[in-house]
């Protein structure tokens, strides 16, 4: 069964908290992925930005 299906046997549970809800996750998930992808020499150029910058 969907997640959605639970959901929505909930009173007053709207489209919208669905939407925002799966919006967030696959925001939080997108993140994860890349803050996992990213390779080492990409941390340490973005480390030095603040002191780099005039």
């Amino acid at each position: 069964m969907s997640f959605s299906i639970y959901l929505t046997q909930i009173t007053d549970v709207s489209i919208y908290p669905i939407i925002s809800l799966s919006i967030f996750v696959i925001f939080f998930i997108s993140v994860s992925v890349w803050v996992y992808s990213i390779s080492k020499a990409d941390i340490s150029s973005m480390k030095q930005i603040p002191f780099n910058e005039k």
